[in-house]
């Protein structure tokens, strides 16, 4: 009984993720700066410019986040859910070495980067921009 109840709050938690992440994602896309990936190094956000303390707890809850969701995202891998779109959601969230230049990688796909500036295109943003040297 206890299994059905664990299992029947992950299927919900795996739902609730999937519909946020589909409402979530074009309005994310958007706000993007189209020159974000045109660049070699990542521009200080307005973040930086808030209260050390601020920033801090803000920090601290978005890694906590990504966490969880990078965790959930794997147990969704053996359960009912969108674990690689939870995983590739946690990674995104989480602050790590590298994490610009791999995000510029992926952008710079073909197939990534039309999906993008048609989801930008679809919220009347600029298309993205994007340097292809490294």
């Amino acid at each position: 009984m206890a299994n059905q109840a664990l299992v029947g709050w992950l299927t919900a938690a795996s739902v609730a993720t999937f519909v946020i992440s589909l409402i979530a994602l074009p309005w994310l896309v958007a706000r993007i700066p189209s020159d974000y990936f045109a660049h070699h190094k990542r521009h200080a956000i307005p973040l930086k410019q808030r209260h050390p303390v601020i920033r801090l707890l803000l920090l601290i809850g978005k890694n906590l986040l990504g966490a969880i969701l990078l965790a959930g995202g794997f147990a969704m891998i053996f359960i009912p859910g969108q674990g690689l779109l939870t995983m590739a959601m946690g990674l995104l969230l989480l602050d790590y070495p590298g994490k610009f230049a791999l995000e510029r990688r992926v952008a710079r796909q073909h197939g990534v980067l039309s999906g993008l500036n048609w989801l930008r295109a679809k919220a009347g943003s600029p298309p993205l921009v994007v340097d292809d040297e490294d």
